[in-house]
């Protein structure tokens, strides 16, 4: 029986382990692997404590970490969590390769994952101009011309984040009006070099070893179009990895798990959530360290009350 198991491998989950082991919580982490949604950035500038860092450096560092704590009261378990139950002492997790897991609490770090478009060249140029993350990468683009797909709340932001580097912006979306709130689209339409092109489907990413177009079609005319553009930023929402505790704990509309922002707890004691599968506002790797943290402490206390 374990104290505790942590579901996921990115930051939050990394953050949650560090401090589990120092707390000497006796924990176990399931996940297939250690990334995160950042491992595609080629240059991440917002990361506390580094002026500059690669998501793949980083990812090597935070499970760098993760690991230098293994030992009597932290192990790591490759593998993907697809069920959890609900017993009496506790949860039984079980994994894709038909592995159970006793344990007395539960910390959901599985993060979410990108909503795609499903064309030609986005998979091919994924981190070659594709992008996820303006927060993240929009300096790489400093005097170009861009696209970002998404007429919501994320999309319109990515455009706020670039305006300021990007030579200019295309705001494509597909259908007549944007979703985003309207203080948000009297900024964005404030912009001088950002473009809003509205009923455009697109169709196929360009580009050989880097992306320089993105091929659409404008639904009203129906014809196509070709933009020439070095980078196409996604922000069509993404999907929380949650469906595991769906019958177990409140979610939202969207699925993301909802939690008490002071504890992390989820509705049903001995589940806790943090990073990009809970109903955060902000999905930041900082935000979500934090949170992944707090839930810690959270658990510990909880541990100490009930099973120590």
């Amino acid at each position: 029986m374990q104290e505790l198991i942590i579901i996921g491998g990115g930051p939050a989950a990394a953050g949650a382990a560090v401090y589990s082991a120092r707390k000497k919580i006796k924990t176990l982490i399931i996940t297939p692997e250690f990334a995160g949604q950042s491992v595609v950035s080629n240059e991440i500038g917002n990361w506390i404590g580094s002026k500059s860092i690669s998501g793949l450096d980083l990812s090597k560092n935070l499970e760098d970490h993760v690991r230098s704590f293994v030992g009597p009261d932290l192990a790591i378990e490759e593998d993907k969590v697809v069920a959890v139950s609900k017993v009496e002492k506790g949860f039984i997790i079980t994994t894709e390769k038909g592995k159970s897991f006793d344990t007395h609490t539960i910390l959901v770090a599985s993060g979410s994952r990108r909503k795609r478009l499903g064309i030609p060249g986005e998979d091919r140029l994924d981190g070659k101009g594709v992008a996820w993350c303006a927060t993240c990468d929009a300096p790489l683009f400093s005097g170009v011309d861009v696209v970002v797909i998404g007429g919501g709340n994320a999309g319109l932001e990515s455009v706020l984040d670039l305006h300021a580097y990007a030579k200019k912006i295309y705001l494509l979306h597909r259908r007549d009006n944007l979703k985003a709130d309207e203080v948000t689209q009297e900024k964005v339409r404030a912009l001088s070099n950002v473009e809003i092109i509205l009923n455009t489907e697109p169709k196929e990413i360009l580009g050989d070893n880097f992306v320089s177009g993105i091929r659409c079609l404008d639904k009203v005319a129906n014809e196509e179009k070709t933009l020439p553009v070095s980078g196409i930023f996604i922000e069509i929402g993404s999907l929380p990895n949650s469906d595991f505790v769906k019958d177990l704990v409140e979610r939202n509309v969207i699925g993301e798990i909802v939690v008490d922002h002071k504890t992390q707890s989820s509705s049903l004691p001995g589940i806790w959530a943090a990073g990009d599968v809970t109903d955060v506002l902000y999905k930041q790797n900082n935000i979500s360290v934090g949170d992944a943290i707090k839930a810690i402490l959270s658990i510990f206390d909880y541990l100490h009350h009930h099973h120590r």
